[in-house]
């Protein structure tokens, strides 16, 4: 089940130019499966109309503490909902909530929610203005006020304000970035909540000269699936990753780089503290073994390139490793891929390890699906069907946990 799949969100909305991103931020949850029940305060409605909310959401717009039939909607809608999402929050309207106002609707909402850290209810605030109202004591005392009582704040980000004000911190953030943030107020807290997991993604390359390289066909897919659904589930993520044809997820650490050497001194430097390491990138096995400052000029012979391999990374990480850490690696094979995948996890003493094969359709790099066969350390295989990488994430993690759980 995804984490949205028939969950109620209420989403405020206060009077603010940022407004427009949060249509765009209803939308992206109510495609994820969520139900999304809008309120909108009286400055909300001089920037946005009610109706697009509702087209984009298909159910009825909030706005009136006073309508006329809806007169216990204070206590209806924050009841029903699974978290509470104020986007864009002015500074208006950060003063009231942190002062226990109930002068409209939404702020009403926010009071009939109970005590945060009892009800089980996140809120989430999602604070964007100029940046100079952001700088204010006055809203920043509001904002450590509204932290004190429980509520989560989603920083502004640095970019361009409007009215041509420059840019400052004071941006809305992008509504994919919030609605991440959605995701992980709405996980279940389990074994991976404040655990420190260390994913790597992409494959690497190795440089023949300055314009040359070795590497694979490697997208990052499905590394960066499972950073993302272990941030969500609570965990702070260090993300290692050569270059990647996705997006870096929101909420995780990227560290970005080149080579396997790169990767593989990333990896030592963070695994002291990792609870887990899932090793989903493909480090590439060789590297060139004479080091050309000069772009290679063309010729009409043949070349041959003296190849040296690179380091194996999980199998040199077995003696850094933190006791009790729970270590997954992938094989993507071609030939006799169970018995590799095996003789994989053995060789590098593993907790689980992920066997796919290359030449499956729909399956390994570059794909948004993939068909693998989970080993365990205690010999067990576990054989999934096809299924999309991030349906794949979690259950990679559901493993995880449990390892985690069971030490």
């Amino acid at each position: 089940m995804r984490p949205f799949d028939g969950r109620r969100i209420l989403l405020g909305v206060s009077g603010g130019i940022a407004s427009y991103k949060s249509a765009w931020l209803a939308r992206l949850l109510a495609q994820a499966g969520a139900e999304v029940d809008v309120v909108l305060t009286r400055g909300a409605l001089e920037f946005i109309g009610a109706i697009t909310f509702e087209a984009l959401t298909g159910r009825p717009v909030h706005s009136d503490v006073f309508a006329r039939g809806h007169a216990l909607d204070h206590i209806r809608l924050p009841r029903e909902a699974s978290a509470i999402v104020i986007a864009p929050a002015t500074a208006d309207l950060m003063a009231r909530a942190a002062h226990g106002r109930a002068d409209d609707l939404l702020t009403a909402c926010l009071l009939a929610a109970g005590d945060p850290r009892t009800s089980g209810k996140g809120v989430l605030f999602v604070p964007a203005m100029n940046d100079q109202m952001w700088s204010h004591p006055q809203t920043r005392a509001n904002a450590a006020r509204l932290r004190e009582i429980g509520y989560m704040l989603l920083d502004p980000e640095e970019g361009m304000l409007a009215a041509g004000e420059g840019s400052g911190p004071g941006r809305m953030p992008e509504p994919a970035t919030i609605f991440a943030h959605v995701g992980r107020l709405l996980e279940p807290q389990g074994e991976l909540a404040r655990r420190r997991v260390v994913v790597t993604a992409g494959g690497t390359r190795e440089a023949i000269d300055p314009v040359r390289f070795l590497s694979n066909r490697s997208t990052g897919k499905m590394g960066v699936a499972i950073a993302a659904a272990a941030w969500r589930r609570g965990a702070d993520v260090i993300l290692i990753a050569g270059p990647v044809e996705v997006d870096i997820p929101a909420g995780v650490s990227h560290v970005a780089v080149e080579s396997t050497e790169q990767m593989a001194a990333a990896v030592l430097h963070h695994l002291s503290s990792a609870d887990a390491l899932i090793m989903a990138a493909a480090p590439a096995d060789y590297t060139s073994a004479v080091r050309i400052d000069e772009k290679m000029k063309r010729t009409t012979s043949s070349l041959q390139l003296d190849l040296a391999p690179t380091t194996d990374i999980l199998r040199d990480t077995v003696s850094a490793r933190r006791n009790g850490a729970v270590i997954v690696g992938f094989a993507l094979e071609t030939n006799d891929v169970l018995s590799e995948g095996r003789r994989k996890r053995a060789s590098k003493d593993l907790d689980l390890i992920v066997v796919n094969d290359a030449r499956e359709a729909g399956a390994g790099f570059g794909t948004d699906t993939n068909r693998v066969t989970l080993i365990a350390r205690d010999g067990s295989e576990e054989s999934l069907p096809l299924m999309q990488k991030t349906e794949l994430a979690d259950i990679i993690l559901d493993r995880v946990e449990a390892r985690l759980g069971a030490a």
